[in-house]
């Protein structure tokens, strides 16, 4: 009883005293007129992670009440609630609950639709619907849900970042691609996992949505500034957004549970809408769509990649991105952006993982470990921190909000050596004494075994906190 009654006071202090609601500016900057929310929009804050309040409590019995504010801080900024799994019924109960507290509240929650089959692609956060059917049932059930309450959904996160069996634009085949063994022993493809049914799942979530939960505004997978090329982008999102040319989806979203910053983001969001303007046909010039065909060629987009670097590397210095913006202006004949987009701002605050230290002492690892940790900056990163408090107020006439769609806090997955996201080599540092079995899905950089994907992480989270921009207290 004395925890609880302790609880409920760091909570109220930190809302009432400290101001930590992060809530963003209501009167700020400028925004577009075809966005999907006003200015004054707020969005909802769900119910305290229960990982966060064990910590908070555990924090308060050693006497670390900032730290346990903190906390309480971080829990007490709008984020999105999250739909993994569960039966039909279930999803429908689930999201109905959030949808009626929000309206309740006279809030917008942000509600994140993550159940694709081979979702993720057998990495840390793999799982979703069985089938087709089965997840069709899911998302027409989950769009029940929200029935004619305002909502913001981003749909089905890296559904079009990874997709099985896909082929880019320029004709790369992709590295996802899900076998089984069958009754002979022999390795073929995973049945329905292709990028056809990619497509079709959600095309028929964005329709299904559209129909059920008319007051949705929905939002498709544009990755983030520093995986899809632009013009791979711009032809994702329209291939699973557009029908005949005609957009049926708000827009798109960006850097979902990652940590690019804010800036780049939005200069990538920025380019992808107008690659998307200058091909669609009725929106951009004549020549941008095949002749015979009608499909648009946003092959000619240029992107953010540098052919200097044999185009493996991003390039958003304010010299290259000139020359992208008016390339990519060149091809819109006067046409503008029209596609908007929202930026997730929940981890960015410090941008990517800083892989230089680890090159010194008295970490000393190899290049080669510096490059796979580069590689793997997206799985819980040491030295991040939150970014821009969740927003309709962007002041950026394409950027409808900036959001914590990623909880801070919750866990990317067991970040180690064995799933591919860590590298290390025990010879140059180990104080743990550790072999460096792959399979002690140990994470180095945080001196432990990170939580499962969607677990609280308790010294991320307060890491997150600490290193807000802007500061959370």
């Amino acid at each position: 009883m004395r925890n609880s009654i302790l609880m409920i006071g760091v909570w109220g202090a930190c809302a009432s005293v400290m101001g930590c609601s992060g809530a963003g500016p209501s009167d700020v900057g400028v925004s577009s007129a075809e966005s999907a929310l006003a200015k004054s929009t707020k969005f909802f804050v769900p119910p305290p992670d229960p990982g966060a309040v064990k910590q908070a409590e555990q924090l308060l019995r050693k006497g670390k009440l900032l730290d346990a504010l903190t906390i309480a801080a971080l829990e007490l900024v709008p984020s999105a609630v999250w739909f993994t799994t569960g039966t039909p019924a279930e999803v429908r109960r689930s999201v109905k609950k959030t949808a009626l507290a929000a309206k309740l509240e006279k809030r917008v929650p942000v509600l994140v639709a993550y159940n694709l089959p081979f979702r993720d692609c057998a990495q840390y956060s793999s799982g979703g619907a069985l089938d087709t059917p089965a997840y069709e049932q899911w998302i027409d059930a989950f769009a029940d849900g929200i029935g004619s309450t305002q909502a913001l959904v981003i749909l089905e996160p890296d559904g079009l970042g990874l997709i099985p069996y896909n082929t880019t634009i320029f004709g790369a085949a992709e590295w996802c691609q899900p076998t089984i063994t069958d009754e002979t022993g022999t390795v073929v493809p995973a049945p329905g996992a292709s990028a056809e049914e990619r497509y079709a799942q959600l095309r028929y979530a964005v329709s299904s949505l559209k129909s059920r939960a008319p007051n949705a505004s929905v939002y498709l997978d544009g990755t983030h500034s520093a995986w899809l090329g632009v013009s791979e982008a711009a032809y994702r999102i329209y291939k699973a957004g557009f029908v005949d040319g005609v957009q049926q989806v708000q827009g798109f979203y960006v850097n979902v549970s990652n940590f690019q910053p804010t800036a780049q983001a939005t200069q990538f969001g920025t380019w992808v809408s107008s690659c998307l303007a200058a091909g669609t046909p009725g929106v951009g010039p004549s020549w941008m769509q095949d002749p015979d065909t009608g499909v648009p060629h946003f092959s000619y987009c240029p992107g953010q990649y540098d052919p200097d670097t044999g185009y493996t590397k991003v390039n958003y210095s304010p010299e290259f991105a000139a020359g992208i913006t008016a390339g990519i202006e060149g091809l819109l004949g006067g046409a503008s952006a029209q596609v908007h987009f929202v930026v997730d701002t929940s981890r960015n605050g410090k941008g990517v993982l800083n892989t230089a230290p680890y090159a010194a002492a008295p970490y000393n690892q190899p290049a080669s470990v510096i490059s796979a940790l580069d590689a793997g900056n997206w799985c819980n990163p040491a030295g991040a921190g939150l970014g821009a408090r969740p927003t309709a107020n962007t002041g950026a006439p394409l950027v409808d909000a900036y959001l914590w769609v990623k909880p801070p806090g919750q866990s990317d997955g067991t970040c180690d050596i064995a799933g591919g996201a860590r590298a290390w080599d025990y010879s140059q540092y180990n104080p743990w004494g550790l072999t460096g079995d792959a399979a002690n899905h140990f994470d180095p950089l945080w001196g432990r075994a990170d939580p499962a994907a969607g677990a609280w992480f308790p010294e991320q989270a307060l890491q997150l906190a600490r290193n807000a921009t802007p500061r959370l207290l």
